[in-house]
């Protein structure tokens, strides 16, 4: 596919934040410092942003950005980049490799691109408005799978879902689906893009985590919503993405929790 500018600068950003990030990685301990939510940071998340934001920045000194770390700058933009330099800071504080970067590009409030890199995975997906959603340099599709009974869903942690009374709802659709698993982050929005499971489900994300992913779902085929059917936005909490066959189906379960 041809790429445009925009996604150029962001692989490039990526790939810059990559370099950071492994090379953390590879040392013996990583320590992290806590926010004032409780949550961990490392000096991979901030080091990584300011990359990401350079890289940007050198290539288009107008835009603005909406950073986990660094929070809102130049808001007034038309183009908003929207950055989580390291989604899933717990793994990788814990050496598990299901950890990413997360870059998506908003223009006049709607998401046009995403690039989503799981360095220790070695699984790079991205996807532009119109473009289709490309894992590892190959276009992907969402499964059609019709069935919730022969669905794969995937999801983050139980605890969370008890804590927003969707706990019930959840484990009704556990049981209706043929397979479950709770992969969590980055790599299960992979999974259903390319077809690999059907469903995800999460709830508690900010848009951060999901903006990158979200144009890579509809491009792929897909769905996003919250786990209501509202429309992702800058203050969507919660999330659920599938197939078109089965994202209606899906919030059914939630409906009632």
């Amino acid at each position: 596919m041809s790429q445009s500018p925009f996604l150029k600068t962001a692989l490039k950003a990526a790939k810059a934040a990559e370099e950071v990030i492994m090379d953390y990685y590879s040392a013996d301990e990583i320590r992290p410092s806590f926010k004032p939510d409780s949550t961990p940071v490392t000096e991979a998340d901030r080091e990584a942003e300011r990359m990401i934001k350079e890289t940007i920045k050198n290539a288009f000194p107008e835009h603005g950005f909406l950073g986990e770390e660094s929070g809102s700058e130049n808001a007034g933009s038309e183009y908003i980049w929207i950055i989580d330099p390291l989604d899933g800071t717990e793994n990788f504080i814990r050496k598990i490799p299901v950890f990413s970067t997360q870059i998506a590009l908003m223009r006049k409030g709607e998401v046009i691109l995403g690039v989503s890199n799981g360095p220790a995975m070695k699984e790079l997906m991205f996807a532009e408005k119109g473009k289709g959603t490309f894992l590892d340099g190959n276009r992907i599709h969402v499964s059609s799978t019709k069935e919730i009974s022969k669905a794969m869903v995937c999801y983050s942690g139980l605890k969370f879902f008890g804590e927003k009374g969707l706990l019930n709802g959840m484990l009704r659709l556990i049981k209706d689906c043929y397979k479950d698993r709770g992969y969590g982050d980055f790599w299960m929005y992979h999974l259903l893009a390319s077809g690999r499971a059907e469903i995800t489900v999460e709830p508690y994300v900010k848009i951060w985590d999901i903006a990158a992913l979200k144009v890579a779902i509809d491009e792929a085929g897909g769905i996003m919503t919250d786990i209501h059917g509202r429309p992702i936005g800058m203050e969507t909490s919660t999330c659920l993405a599938a197939n078109r066959k089965l994202h209606g189906r899906v919030l059914e379960y939630f409906r009632t929790s």
